[in-house]
C-alpha cells in the first residue's frame, strides 16, 4: 500500500509542480527572453516554443492521471479501501478530463485561432474578433489548469493525511 500511495503522491506532485513551474517560470521566461533578444516575430516564436513544451507536458499529465486513478483503484481492490475513495477518484477523473480536454481539444482551438490571426494575436487591434477569440481561449486554458493544480494539491493532502 505504501508504494501505491507513494506513486500517487509523486504523480500528483509532478503534475501540480509542473503546472506551477510552467506557468510561473517557463512561460514568462520564454516570452521575456525572446522579446529581449529582438527575435523577429518573437511572440509567435515564444508561443510556438511554449506550445510545444505544453504539448509534451500534457503527455506527462495523462500518465500522472492514470497513475493517480490506477493506484486508488488498486488500493481499493487490495484493501483497505482509501478513506473518501469516491471523492478522490472523482477528483482524479476530473483532473484527467481537464488535461485531456486542454491537450486534445483546446490546444487545437488555440492553434487554429492563432493561425487565423496571421501572426501574433497581440499585434492585432484590441477589438479585432480574432484577437478576442484567441484571448478568450487562452484565458480559458489558463483557468482550466487550475483544476488539476488544485486537484493535485488535494490528492497530496489526502495521501499525507491517510495512515
Amino acid at each position: 500500500m505504501f508504494a501505491l500511495r507513494y506513486l500517487a503522491v509523486v504523480a500528483a506532485a509532478v503534475w501540480a509542480g509542473g503546472l506551477l513551474a510552467l506557468g510561473a517560470v517557463a512561460a514568462p521566461s520564454i516570452f521575456d527572453i525572446i522579446a529581449a533578444r529582438g527575435v523577429a516575430d518573437g511572440r509567435v516564436v515564444a508561443g510556438a516554443v511554449f506550445g510545444e513544451v505544453l504539448r509534451r507536458f500534457h503527455l506527462v499529465t495523462y500518465l500522472c492521471g492514470v497513475v493517480i486513478a490506477g493506484t486508488l483503484v488498486a488500493r481499493a481492490l487490495l484493501g483497505p479501501r482509501p478513506v473518501q475513495f469516491g471523492p478522490r477518484l472523482t477528483v482524479s477523473a476530473v483532473m484527467l478530463a481537464a488535461a485531456l480536454y486542454s491537450g486534445l481539444i483546446l490546444a487545437r482551438q488555440i492553434e487554429t485561432s492563432r493561425s487565423a490571426a496571421g501572426g501574433a494575436p497581440s499585434a492585432l487591434a484590441a477589438d479585432d474578433p480574432r484577437r478576442i477569440t484567441f484571448g478568450r481561449l487562452h484565458a480559458f486554458s489558463t483557468v482550466l489548469q487550475l483544476v488539476p493544480l488544485l486537484g493535485g494539491l488535494g490528492i497530496i493532502f489526502w495521501e499525507l493525511k491517510d495512515r
